[in-house]
Protein backbone atom coordinates (compact mmCIF):
# COMPACT_ATOMS: atom_id res chain seq x y z
CA UNK A 1 0.00 0.00 0.00
CA UNK A 2 1.21 3.18 -0.82
CA UNK A 3 2.11 5.62 2.53
CA UNK A 4 -0.02 8.63 3.00
CA UNK A 5 1.52 11.60 1.90
CA UNK A 6 2.62 14.51 4.40
CA UNK A 7 0.35 17.47 4.14
CA UNK A 8 2.69 20.31 3.06
CA UNK A 9 0.53 22.94 4.13
CA UNK A 10 -2.21 23.14 1.39
CA UNK A 11 -5.54 23.52 2.99
CA UNK A 12 -8.98 23.19 1.65
CA UNK A 13 -12.05 25.59 2.40
CA UNK A 14 -15.40 24.19 4.01
CA UNK A 15 -18.75 24.40 2.08
CA UNK A 16 -21.01 22.06 0.04
CA UNK A 17 -17.90 20.82 -2.10
CA UNK A 18 -15.06 21.28 0.40
CA UNK A 19 -12.52 19.41 -2.24
CA UNK A 20 -12.99 21.58 -4.71
CA UNK A 21 -11.20 24.93 -3.03
CA UNK A 22 -7.59 25.93 -2.89
CA UNK A 23 -6.62 28.00 -0.16
CA UNK A 24 -3.57 31.00 -1.63
CA UNK A 25 0.12 28.84 -2.13
CA UNK A 26 1.61 28.77 1.45
CA UNK A 27 4.43 30.69 -0.01
CA UNK A 28 2.71 34.29 0.19
CA UNK A 29 2.43 35.76 3.92
CA UNK A 30 -0.71 36.30 5.71
CA UNK A 31 -0.36 39.71 5.31
CA UNK A 32 -0.03 40.07 1.48
CA UNK A 33 -3.48 37.50 1.30
CA UNK A 34 -5.37 40.05 3.08
CA UNK A 35 -4.35 42.46 1.05
CA UNK A 36 -4.61 40.29 -1.94
CA UNK A 37 -7.87 39.56 -0.86
CA UNK A 38 -9.19 43.27 -0.81
CA UNK A 39 -9.30 43.72 -4.07
CA UNK A 40 -12.16 41.14 -4.51
CA UNK A 41 -14.95 43.25 -3.60
CA UNK A 42 -17.89 41.48 -2.17
CA UNK A 43 -20.20 42.21 -5.41
CA UNK A 44 -17.71 40.48 -7.57
CA UNK A 45 -18.60 37.03 -5.63
CA UNK A 46 -22.15 37.81 -5.69
CA UNK A 47 -21.71 38.11 -9.56
CA UNK A 48 -19.54 34.87 -9.91
CA UNK A 49 -22.65 33.08 -8.10
CA UNK A 50 -25.51 34.52 -10.05
CA UNK A 51 -23.51 33.84 -13.42
CA UNK A 52 -22.73 30.28 -12.22
CA UNK A 53 -26.28 29.13 -11.46
CA UNK A 54 -27.11 30.95 -14.57
CA UNK A 55 -25.30 29.29 -16.88
CA UNK A 56 -25.81 25.89 -15.03
CA UNK A 57 -29.68 26.40 -15.88
CA UNK A 58 -29.10 26.62 -19.19
CA UNK A 59 -26.81 24.00 -19.39
CA UNK A 60 -29.31 21.66 -17.73
CA UNK A 61 -32.16 22.55 -20.16
CA UNK A 62 -30.41 22.37 -22.97
CA UNK A 63 -30.84 26.32 -24.50
CA UNK A 64 -26.53 26.83 -24.80
CA UNK A 65 -27.20 23.93 -28.18
CA UNK A 66 -29.30 26.16 -29.65
CA UNK A 67 -29.01 29.66 -28.59
CA UNK A 68 -26.54 32.44 -29.77
CA UNK A 69 -23.94 32.93 -28.31
CA UNK A 70 -24.33 36.97 -26.70
CA UNK A 71 -21.90 39.62 -28.08
CA UNK A 72 -18.82 39.50 -25.34
CA UNK A 73 -18.53 42.61 -23.23
CA UNK A 74 -14.71 44.09 -22.59
CA UNK A 75 -12.18 44.65 -24.83
CA UNK A 76 -10.16 42.15 -24.33
CA UNK A 77 -7.33 43.80 -22.40
CA UNK A 78 -6.82 40.82 -19.71
CA UNK A 79 -5.68 38.52 -21.67
CA UNK A 80 -2.97 41.32 -22.66
CA UNK A 81 -2.23 42.09 -19.16
CA UNK A 82 -1.85 38.62 -17.88
CA UNK A 83 0.78 38.17 -20.91
CA UNK A 84 2.81 41.39 -20.01
CA UNK A 85 2.58 40.55 -16.43
CA UNK A 86 6.65 38.80 -16.28
CA UNK A 87 7.30 42.68 -17.18
CA UNK A 88 6.43 43.51 -13.17
CA UNK A 89 8.29 42.16 -10.26
CA UNK A 90 7.58 38.96 -9.07
CA UNK A 91 5.72 40.14 -6.39
CA UNK A 92 3.18 41.74 -8.35
CA UNK A 93 3.10 38.94 -10.68
CA UNK A 94 1.95 36.77 -7.69
CA UNK A 95 -0.17 38.71 -6.28
CA UNK A 96 -1.96 38.47 -9.61
CA UNK A 97 -1.88 35.19 -10.10
CA UNK A 98 -3.64 34.92 -6.19
CA UNK A 99 -6.25 36.22 -7.04
CA UNK A 100 -6.94 34.76 -10.60
CA UNK A 101 -6.51 31.48 -8.47
CA UNK A 102 -9.14 32.85 -6.23
CA UNK A 103 -11.59 34.09 -8.08
CA UNK A 104 -11.16 30.64 -10.29
CA UNK A 105 -11.52 28.71 -7.36
CA UNK A 106 -14.90 30.30 -5.83
CA UNK A 107 -15.97 29.86 -9.32
CA UNK A 108 -15.67 26.18 -9.50
CA UNK A 109 -16.80 25.83 -6.30
CA UNK A 110 -20.07 27.30 -6.99
CA UNK A 111 -20.77 25.78 -10.19
CA UNK A 112 -19.92 22.07 -9.17
CA UNK A 113 -21.82 22.28 -6.18
CA UNK A 114 -24.63 22.28 -8.09
CA UNK A 115 -26.76 18.83 -8.09
CA UNK A 116 -26.85 18.30 -11.63
CA UNK A 117 -22.77 18.13 -11.75
CA UNK A 118 -20.61 15.04 -11.11
CA UNK A 119 -18.97 15.01 -7.92
CA UNK A 120 -16.94 12.27 -8.33
CA UNK A 121 -15.20 10.18 -10.83
CA UNK A 122 -17.56 7.16 -10.29
CA UNK A 123 -20.50 9.10 -11.12
CA UNK A 124 -19.57 10.05 -14.47
CA UNK A 125 -20.48 8.03 -17.94
CA UNK A 126 -18.21 5.19 -18.58
CA UNK A 127 -16.69 7.36 -21.63
CA UNK A 128 -16.48 10.24 -19.75
CA UNK A 129 -14.17 8.64 -17.04
CA UNK A 130 -11.93 6.92 -19.49
CA UNK A 131 -11.02 9.95 -21.13
CA UNK A 132 -10.18 11.36 -17.56
CA UNK A 133 -8.38 8.38 -16.43
CA UNK A 134 -6.39 8.31 -19.78
CA UNK A 135 -5.50 11.44 -18.96
CA UNK A 136 -4.29 11.63 -15.49
CA UNK A 137 -0.77 10.93 -15.00
CA UNK A 138 0.67 8.86 -11.98
CA UNK A 139 3.65 9.76 -9.92
CA UNK A 140 4.06 7.60 -6.50
CA UNK A 141 7.11 8.90 -5.31
CA UNK A 142 6.35 12.29 -4.72
CA UNK A 143 2.79 11.70 -4.77
CA UNK A 144 0.95 14.19 -7.02
CA UNK A 145 -1.40 13.11 -9.80
CA UNK A 146 -1.68 15.58 -12.79
CA UNK A 147 -4.09 15.94 -15.56
CA UNK A 148 -2.43 16.68 -18.79
CA UNK A 149 -4.08 18.92 -21.68
CA UNK A 150 -2.66 19.21 -25.26
CA UNK A 151 -1.35 22.56 -26.10
CA UNK A 152 -1.06 23.66 -22.88
CA UNK A 153 2.81 22.74 -22.00
CA UNK A 154 2.05 18.94 -21.78
CA UNK A 155 4.89 17.65 -23.31
CA UNK A 156 7.38 19.58 -21.17
CA UNK A 157 5.46 18.45 -18.01
CA UNK A 158 5.68 15.11 -19.15
CA UNK A 159 9.47 15.51 -19.45
CA UNK A 160 9.51 16.16 -16.17
CA UNK A 161 7.65 13.38 -14.96
CA UNK A 162 10.16 11.01 -16.99
CA UNK A 163 13.01 13.29 -15.40
CA UNK A 164 11.28 12.66 -11.84
CA UNK A 165 10.57 8.76 -12.35
CA UNK A 166 14.40 7.95 -13.92
CA UNK A 167 13.41 7.15 -17.30
CA UNK A 168 14.60 10.53 -18.34
CA UNK A 169 18.39 12.29 -17.68
CA UNK A 170 17.61 15.56 -18.13
CA UNK A 171 14.86 18.01 -19.16
CA UNK A 172 17.26 19.55 -21.80
CA UNK A 173 17.81 16.48 -23.23
CA UNK A 174 16.84 16.90 -27.57
CA UNK A 175 14.80 13.68 -28.00
CA UNK A 176 11.41 13.55 -29.39
CA UNK A 177 8.91 12.78 -26.95
CA UNK A 178 7.42 9.92 -26.43
CA UNK A 179 3.98 10.13 -25.05
CA UNK A 180 3.03 7.12 -24.09
CA UNK A 181 6.77 5.16 -22.45
CA UNK A 182 8.08 5.29 -18.52
CA UNK A 183 4.28 7.32 -18.03
CA UNK A 184 1.86 5.62 -15.63
CA UNK A 185 -1.58 6.91 -15.98
CA UNK A 186 -4.51 6.75 -13.92
CA UNK A 187 -6.51 4.42 -16.11
CA UNK A 188 -3.99 1.46 -15.80
CA UNK A 189 -4.31 1.43 -12.14
CA UNK A 190 -7.45 -0.89 -9.96
CA UNK A 191 -10.33 0.79 -8.84
CA UNK A 192 -9.32 0.66 -4.98
CA UNK A 193 -5.71 2.28 -6.37
CA UNK A 194 -7.50 4.86 -7.98
CA UNK A 195 -9.69 6.20 -5.16
CA UNK A 196 -6.59 6.05 -2.56
CA UNK A 197 -4.51 8.18 -5.16
CA UNK A 198 -7.08 10.87 -5.73
CA UNK A 199 -7.94 11.33 -2.12
CA UNK A 200 -4.37 11.16 -0.74
CA UNK A 201 -2.01 12.63 -3.49
CA UNK A 202 -1.26 16.08 -4.94
CA UNK A 203 -3.73 17.04 -7.64
CA UNK A 204 -2.54 19.92 -10.40
CA UNK A 205 -3.70 20.47 -14.03
CA UNK A 206 -3.27 23.51 -16.31
CA UNK A 207 -5.41 25.79 -18.42
CA UNK A 208 -5.25 28.28 -21.23
CA UNK A 209 -7.35 30.55 -23.03
CA UNK A 210 -10.04 28.41 -25.32
CA UNK A 211 -10.21 30.25 -28.35
CA UNK A 212 -6.26 30.81 -28.29
CA UNK A 213 -5.18 26.63 -27.48
CA UNK A 214 -8.05 25.96 -30.12
CA UNK A 215 -6.45 27.92 -32.67
CA UNK A 216 -2.62 26.51 -31.62
CA UNK A 217 -3.75 23.27 -32.04
CA UNK A 218 -5.25 23.69 -35.55
CA UNK A 219 -2.15 25.60 -36.66
CA UNK A 220 -0.14 22.63 -35.38
CA UNK A 221 -2.08 19.53 -36.78
CA UNK A 222 -2.95 20.82 -39.82
CA UNK A 223 0.01 23.22 -40.91
CA UNK A 224 3.15 20.83 -39.70
CA UNK A 225 1.85 17.29 -38.99
CA UNK A 226 1.17 15.07 -42.14
CA UNK A 227 -0.73 12.17 -40.10
CA UNK A 228 -3.44 15.03 -39.03
CA UNK A 229 -3.68 16.13 -42.38
CA UNK A 230 -4.41 13.21 -43.93
CA UNK A 231 -6.53 11.35 -40.77
CA UNK A 232 -8.31 14.70 -40.49
CA UNK A 233 -7.83 17.12 -42.90
CA UNK A 234 -8.77 15.21 -45.90
CA UNK A 235 -12.19 14.70 -44.60
CA UNK A 236 -12.81 18.43 -43.66
CA UNK A 237 -12.21 19.43 -46.75
CA UNK A 238 -14.39 16.61 -48.64
CA UNK A 239 -17.14 17.62 -46.26
CA UNK A 240 -17.18 21.38 -45.83
CA UNK A 241 -15.08 22.74 -49.28
CA UNK A 242 -17.50 23.01 -52.13
CA UNK A 243 -17.02 20.87 -55.29
CA UNK A 244 -14.29 18.64 -53.03
CA UNK A 245 -16.72 15.48 -51.75
CA UNK A 246 -15.04 13.09 -54.37
CA UNK A 247 -12.27 15.00 -55.13
CA UNK A 248 -9.03 11.95 -54.87
CA UNK A 249 -6.24 14.67 -54.88
CA UNK A 250 -6.77 16.55 -51.67
CA UNK A 251 -3.91 16.43 -49.28
CA UNK A 252 -5.45 17.54 -46.32
CA UNK A 253 -2.64 20.10 -45.89
CA UNK A 254 -4.59 23.29 -46.60
CA UNK A 255 -7.91 23.19 -43.90
CA UNK A 256 -8.94 26.78 -43.32
CA UNK A 257 -9.94 27.84 -39.62
CA UNK A 258 -13.21 28.20 -41.41
CA UNK A 259 -13.21 24.75 -42.29
CA UNK A 260 -11.44 23.59 -38.95
CA UNK A 261 -14.51 25.18 -37.29
CA UNK A 262 -17.33 24.03 -39.27
CA UNK A 263 -16.05 20.28 -38.30
CA UNK A 264 -16.12 21.08 -34.55
CA UNK A 265 -19.71 21.98 -34.91
CA UNK A 266 -20.30 19.00 -36.07
CA UNK A 267 -18.39 16.80 -33.38
CA UNK A 268 -19.66 15.80 -30.17
CA UNK A 269 -17.25 17.19 -27.20
CA UNK A 270 -17.20 13.55 -26.08
CA UNK A 271 -15.78 12.09 -29.04
CA UNK A 272 -13.50 15.53 -30.10
CA UNK A 273 -9.86 14.48 -30.51
CA UNK A 274 -7.99 15.28 -27.25
CA UNK A 275 -5.91 18.11 -28.69
CA UNK A 276 -9.72 20.37 -29.45
CA UNK A 277 -11.58 18.55 -26.44
CA UNK A 278 -12.21 20.92 -23.95
CA UNK A 279 -10.28 21.36 -20.71
CA UNK A 280 -13.72 20.35 -18.86
CA UNK A 281 -13.98 16.96 -20.80
CA UNK A 282 -10.81 16.17 -20.71
CA UNK A 283 -9.95 17.11 -16.90
CA UNK A 284 -13.38 17.05 -15.15
CA UNK A 285 -12.67 19.51 -12.87
CA UNK A 286 -15.89 19.16 -11.12
CA UNK A 287 -15.51 15.08 -10.32
CA UNK A 288 -11.83 15.57 -9.41
CA UNK A 289 -10.59 17.97 -6.42
CA UNK A 290 -7.81 19.55 -7.90
CA UNK A 291 -5.67 21.13 -5.62
CA UNK A 292 -3.94 23.56 -7.88
CA UNK A 293 -5.11 24.58 -11.16
CA UNK A 294 -2.44 26.83 -12.80
CA UNK A 295 -2.09 28.66 -16.21
CA UNK A 296 -0.65 29.13 -19.82
CA UNK A 297 -0.75 32.73 -19.30
CA UNK A 298 1.42 32.15 -15.77
CA UNK A 299 3.14 29.18 -16.83
CA UNK A 300 7.30 29.83 -15.82
CA UNK A 301 5.74 30.90 -12.16
CA UNK A 302 3.20 28.13 -11.49
CA UNK A 303 5.40 25.42 -13.10
CA UNK A 304 7.74 26.41 -10.30
CA UNK A 305 5.18 26.51 -7.44
CA UNK A 306 4.11 23.27 -8.20
CA UNK A 307 7.56 21.92 -8.27
CA UNK A 308 8.13 23.41 -4.98
CA UNK A 309 5.07 22.01 -3.43
CA UNK A 310 5.97 18.48 -4.71
CA UNK A 311 9.62 19.11 -3.54
CA UNK A 312 11.01 18.03 -6.71
CA UNK A 313 14.71 17.75 -5.93
CA UNK A 314 16.27 21.01 -6.94
CA UNK A 315 18.50 19.64 -10.47
CA UNK A 316 14.61 19.13 -11.66
CA UNK A 317 13.24 22.59 -13.64
CA UNK A 318 10.30 23.06 -15.71
CA UNK A 319 11.96 23.46 -19.63
CA UNK A 320 12.26 26.53 -21.41
CA UNK A 321 10.38 26.45 -24.83
CA UNK A 322 11.79 25.22 -27.97
CA UNK A 323 13.16 27.13 -30.07
CA UNK A 324 11.05 26.39 -33.11
CA UNK A 325 7.74 26.89 -31.21
CA UNK A 326 5.58 29.55 -32.04
CA UNK A 327 3.56 30.94 -29.98
CA UNK A 328 -0.19 32.19 -30.75
CA UNK A 329 0.46 36.18 -29.82
CA UNK A 330 -2.61 38.71 -29.37
CA UNK A 331 -2.29 40.08 -32.47
CA UNK A 332 -2.35 36.50 -34.52
CA UNK A 333 -5.85 35.44 -32.63
CA UNK A 334 -7.21 38.49 -32.89
CA UNK A 335 -6.75 38.26 -36.85
CA UNK A 336 -8.17 35.04 -36.96
CA UNK A 337 -11.51 35.65 -35.07
CA UNK A 338 -12.23 38.21 -36.71
CA UNK A 339 -11.46 36.89 -39.84
CA UNK A 340 -14.61 33.89 -39.29
CA UNK A 341 -18.00 34.59 -40.16
CA UNK A 342 -18.92 35.50 -36.71
CA UNK A 343 -22.35 32.91 -37.09
CA UNK A 344 -19.65 29.89 -36.67
CA UNK A 345 -18.00 31.84 -33.78
CA UNK A 346 -21.55 32.59 -31.99
CA UNK A 347 -22.14 28.67 -32.54
CA UNK A 348 -18.49 27.55 -31.68
CA UNK A 349 -18.59 29.31 -27.98
CA UNK A 350 -21.41 27.51 -26.87
CA UNK A 351 -18.89 24.42 -26.85
CA UNK A 352 -16.23 25.48 -25.07
CA UNK A 353 -17.87 28.13 -22.38
CA UNK A 354 -17.19 26.32 -19.34
CA UNK A 355 -13.88 26.37 -20.27
CA UNK A 356 -14.25 30.10 -20.29
CA UNK A 357 -16.58 30.28 -17.47
CA UNK A 358 -15.00 27.67 -15.30
CA UNK A 359 -11.43 28.89 -15.73
CA UNK A 360 -12.55 32.65 -16.04
CA UNK A 361 -11.63 33.60 -18.98
CA UNK A 362 -13.43 36.52 -20.91
CA UNK A 363 -15.30 35.39 -24.35
CA UNK A 364 -13.17 36.88 -27.20
CA UNK A 365 -14.22 40.39 -28.41
CA UNK A 366 -15.04 40.55 -32.00
CA UNK A 367 -17.22 43.20 -32.41
CA UNK A 368 -17.26 45.24 -35.30
CA UNK A 369 -15.24 48.03 -33.90
CA UNK A 370 -12.94 45.52 -31.88
CA UNK A 371 -11.99 44.44 -35.34
CA UNK A 372 -11.93 47.19 -37.25
CA UNK A 373 -8.23 48.11 -35.17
Amino acid sequence: MVPRRQEYGVKRSGGARSGSVINFRTTVNSGSVRRSSAVLPSVLTFLVIVASGGLLLMIEKGMLNSMDTPPPRGSGKRLDFIRQARKHSSDVVDVESQILQEIRNRTIKTVCSQKNMPHSIWSLSPLQRKTLLQHILVNDQYHFLYCYVPKVACSNWKRVLKVLSGALESVDVNIKMDHRSDLLFLSSLKPEEIRYRLKHYFKFMFVREPMERLLSAYRNKFGEIASYQKKYGVEIIKRYRKGHAKDTSVTGDDVTFAEFVRYLLDEDVERMNEHWMPVYNLCQPCAVSYDFIGSYEHLENDAEFVLQRIRAPPYVHFPERQTWYKPVTTETLHYYLCSLPQKLLRELLPKYILDFSLFTYPLPNTTTEHCRH
